[in-house]
This record gives C-alpha cells, sequence and structure tokens, in this order.
C-alpha cells in the first residue's frame, strides 16, 4: 500500500516539473521565470527524496540537499541581479 501511495506521488510531483518547465519556457517576465527555476527545484528535491523512500536508499536524500543548497544559493543571486542589475558589488 505504502509502494502504491509513492508512485502516485512520484508521478504528481513529476507532473508539476513538467508544468514548472513550461513556465519556465514561456514565462512572461524574468520573474515568473525565476520563480518557476525555484519552484522546479523545489520538485526536483521532493522527487528526490520521495524517489529515495521508495528506492530504500539514503544516497537521494544526500542529493536533494545539495540540490536545495544550491537553489538556495542561485535564488538569491537571481534575484540580488534583478533588484540591482550586479550580483557582487
Amino acid at each position: 500500500m505504502l509502494n502504491l501511495a509513492l508512485d502516485i506521488t512520484l508521478a504528481t510531483v513529476a507532473a508539476s516539473m513538467v508544468m514548472c518547465f513550461l513556465r519556465l519556457a514561456a514565462g512572461p517576465s524574468l520573474p515568473d521565470r525565476i520563480l518557476a527555476l525555484d519552484t522546479l527545484g523545489i520538485n526536483a528535491i521532493a522527487f528526490l527524496v520521495v524517489f529515495g523512500m521508495r528506492a530504500g536508499s539514503s544516497v537521494y536524500f544526500d542529493a536533494a540537499l545539495l540540490i536545495a543548497m544550491m537553489g538556495f544559493a542561485g535564488t538569491i543571486a537571481f534575484a540580488k541581479y534583478l533588484l540591482r542589475g550586479d550580483i557582487i558589488q
């Protein structure tokens, strides 16, 4: 029963990733695209965590942690670029 719930969750998160990618590709403005990229990263983290539960391996959790750290730094850099025009002062 748990495997069925995890499979449904994987399919739902994958569908959400596809919708985020479509928004990333066709976003009307740059902030929309940055938000879609951030949401895509969060969905990738969720996908890896659920897939790690399904596979019974802890390696996927480490990969999800790395993606979370890189995604946070990337979002901060993009936001700073939008506000000031450059990242490093």
